[in-house]
């Protein structure tokens, strides 16, 4: 396949071809104007990020073992893990580490002891609701004492 270029001939594979084909017609919805493969291409050029083959190969294979995490593609995974970075750099939230034997056998525990909670992000956030009802109570309380 070849695709001329501003007076230059870029040869494609079939295959390069159709995800051109696929990108254009998904940039034309989006823009809801005609675009062209020069478009795409310059899109392509002024918005990609190169990635070391091993970390694109790593996305895709734990995509792979991962299906009910529920992506589909290298790209959604790459969007996802962006958006949660910067919520992370923004302080929007908090990442809290916890040695995966630790959760693991909390998760455990929970089901054990036949808890409430469904897990133990579950469990966290409501301990967390609970303290924080509990402060709110408090504050008003000391604001209705200090009166």
């Amino acid at each position: 396949m070849k695709v001329c270029l501003m007076t230059k001939t870029l040869r494609i594979s079939d295959d390069a071809h159709q995800k051109l084909t696929t990108m254009l017609s998904e940039i034309t919805a989006q823009t809801m104007k005609m675009q062209t493969y020069t478009d795409i291409i310059e899109n392509l050029l002024s918005t990609s990020v190169n990635l070391p083959p091993e970390l694109l190969n790593e996305t895709k294979t734990f995509i792979e073992n991962n299906r009910n995490l529920g992506y589909i593609s290298r790209e959604e995974f790459i969007r996802d893990a962006i958006r949660t970075q910067l919520r992370y750099k923004k302080g929007q939230c908090t990442i809290i580490e916890v040695p995966q034997e630790d959760y693991e056998l909390a998760q455990q525990a929970l089901e054990d002891l036949g808890t409430e909670f469904l897990s133990v992000d579950d469990f966290i956030n409501q301990q967390i609701r609970s303290l924080l009802q509990k402060y709110q109570e408090y504050s008003k309380q000391k604001e209705d004492y200090d009166r």
